[in-house]
């Protein structure tokens, strides 16, 4: 069914319900007791990257997020949310270092949705954000990324949630022309199913698999499929966690010569005694390196990067026949702050990339403000690249939440 369809159906529901003699009342009460939130974020960020662009380049962004929901009423409720960007002085350095990601001016509905909930059932169409193993928006940008089309989750099976998702548009961070990104067609859209466990004491077991059609740009079909297990245990005050994740990506067709799978896996193990906790980890991604996307996809949205071996910042480790290590310390000052540190060191075939061992060592201090301050966090990031690349990062990141 078409998503155009599935919200008609929505809408005249809700069309419906509201005719009824009794729900004019109900009605304007769900929106009288609506909730709203809403976010303040400035942010700076600043990059120094002699290999892609030279000299030291900086962009400072501020933007509004407003969210509403409304009440339920007779299992329906709706939501929006609306953002906003504007990034005064930037330069047109600036805008070229950052039109992927933070050079963007105006506003976005980038939520408008009907869901209804039905026991431990719960539907939503429209705008969304999205938050599922293959599919997911990320927010470490002043804008976060949102995708128009369906969710389905449903909980009747203990400790288990079950999920069903399509989506057939995408909203960028920006348009890459100094505006907010606009929803625009994914592929020919894109269906998946996941699944996540938790019935044993401290493990977490998560299964997902998704669909993708491109005549277009893949001339193939795209099945991606993903599984992790996290395991996390305390005693005392010693707490140790095991973690490992795999991605197969499968093309139901290829042109002559070219690769139709490739694979990828990480593996993760930390230990925490009392506020001190740290964590190592490993990558590899099979040598396929002539698939049609010419590496691994992990998901939608940036928010389905989720491997072990990211840095804190600017990292990449899913290029065909990729090896990646990570070690990470972070220390719990009190509940409002924290600082740590991150190194990871990626290697691969130079011959696929200009540069074949690259190291990431990084730093980050976050606080979050109490009492007549409450709402205000600022987090600080910085994070330095070695090896066969040279350059520097830093990010600045405040936001009040109301």
């Amino acid at each position: 069914m078409k998503f155009s369809r599935l919200s008609l159906v929505a809408m005249a529901a809700l069309a419906t319900l509201s005719n009824n003699a009794f729900a004019a009342d109900n009605l304007e009460d769900a929106f009288k007791n609506g909730k709203v939130a809403g976010e303040i974020r400035a942010y700076y960020f600043s990059k120094d990257i002699p290999n892609d662009h030279k000299g030291h380049e900086d962009i400072f962004a501020t933007g509004l997020m407003l969210n509403y929901v409304t009440d339920s009423f007779m299992g329906f409720r709706a939501g929006a949310t609306f953002q906003s960007s504007a990034t005064p002085f930037v330069d047109d350095d600036g805008k070229t270092m950052f039109k992927k990601d933070m050079w963007a001016q105006g506003a976005q509905l980038s939520e408008a949705y009907l869901a209804y909930a039905l026991g431990k059932t719960d539907v939503k169409v429209g705008r969304m954000y999205m938050g599922t193993p293959l599919i997911a928006g990320s927010g470490s940008r002043l804008i976060r990324e949102s995708f128009e089309g369906a969710l389905i989750t449903n909980k009747d099976i203990p400790d288990t949630t079950l999920g069903a998702v399509y989506i057939d548009k995408f909203q960028a961070r920006t348009n890459r022309d100094g505006d907010i990104g606009e929803f625009e067609d994914y592929y020919d859209g894109m269906y998946s199913l996941y699944a996540i466990n938790k019935s044993i004491a401290g493990l977490t077991l998560t299964g997902a698999w998704a669909y993708m059609n491109d005549d277009n740009t893949l001339n193939s079909n795209l099945n991606i499929y993903n599984l992790e297990a996290l395991y996390a245990n305390k005693i005392g005050v010693f707490g140790y966690n095991l973690g490992a994740q795999y991605w197969f990506n499968d093309y139901g067709s290829v042109s002559a010569g070219e690769d139709d799978s490739i694979a990828g896996y990480g593996l993760k193990a930390g230990a925490s005694y009392a506020d001190l906790s740290g964590y190592i980890a490993y990558s590899k991604i099979s040598d396929d390196d002539n698939t049609p996307m010419g590496q691994l996809l992990h998901g939608a949205g940036n928010g389905t990067d989720l491997i072990y071996t990211a840095s804190i910042i600017g990292s990449y480790s899913y290029y065909a026949d990729m090896k990646a290590y990570a070690a990470g310390l972070d220390y719990k000052i009190n509940p409002s702050a924290h600082i740590g540190t991150v190194y990871v060191t990626t290697t691969h075939d130079a011959n696929f990339a200009a540069d074949a061992d690259v190291s990431y060592t990084g730093f980050y201090a976050s606080y979050s403000f109490n009492g007549a301050l409450k709402g205000l966090s600022v987090v600080a990031q910085y994070e330095t690249i070695g090896q066969d690349a040279d350059g520097d990062q830093f990010r600045f990141k405040g936001s009040y939440k109301f």
